[in-house]
């Protein structure tokens, strides 16, 4: 006969369905290495499609070759599968280096909701925060990057190459004041 713990401990167990992760599954969150690159390559493409490539902030990276992942590039893995990935790129903003630019942030769509697209980030500003990097910007809605503390940018401030809603540049001061000392054309550096 079961007890009533027992009982209360089953009751309390997520429930699991086809790609969730298992309970013994191993959630592991790390700086991206090279050889990650190809599976964040392909999570790209199956979550955001060959669209990606039309968006304005690609453009901005394309002076990166694929294979530069930045130190604040960030991955999380469920044991061996790659759910999760961000990416950090160094920018210039006008011509004053110091900034980073956020995204793409991907996360697989049976592991969506869980907090690891938030995890990624909060982990990768800590450690700008802590290397002295002073602005993080990003093109993106505010109602879902404004919960770490991104706001939209004063319009004109800050250009993109290419088309880009003003309303969707937003920034996150690392360093009190930094938004101030950036203006212009935002490029990779």
């Amino acid at each position: 006969m079961r007890t009533h713990r027992a009982l209360l401990a089953l009751t309390c167990l997520p429930e699991l369905g086809p790609g969730s992760p298992s309970m013994l599954s191993q959630v592991v969150t790390r700086p991206v290495t090279p050889e990650d690159v190809p599976l964040i390559s392909a999570l790209h493409d199956r979550v955001f499609g060959p669209g990606r490539f039309a968006r304005t902030a690609y453009r901005v990276r394309e002076a990166l070759s694929d294979g530069d992942a930045s130190r604040y590039c960030r991955c999380t893995f469920d044991g061996d599968r790659l759910i999760a990935a961000l990416r950090m790129s160094e920018i210039a903003i006008g011509s004053t280096p110091g900034a980073l630019l956020l995204g793409p942030l991907v996360v697989a769509p049976e592991y969506g909701g869980r907090g690891y697209g938030h995890g990624l980030m909060r982990d990768a500003i800590a450690a700008a925060r802590a290397d002295g990097v002073k602005l993080i910007v990003l093109i993106g809605d505010e109602s879902y990057y404004g919960r770490l503390g991104f706001h939209p940018v004063r319009p004109g401030t800050m250009t993109f190459p290419g088309p880009v809603d003003p309303k969707r540049i937003l920034a996150l001061e690392l360093e009190d004041g930094a938004l101030a000392q950036f203006s212009g054309a935002i490029s990779g550096r």
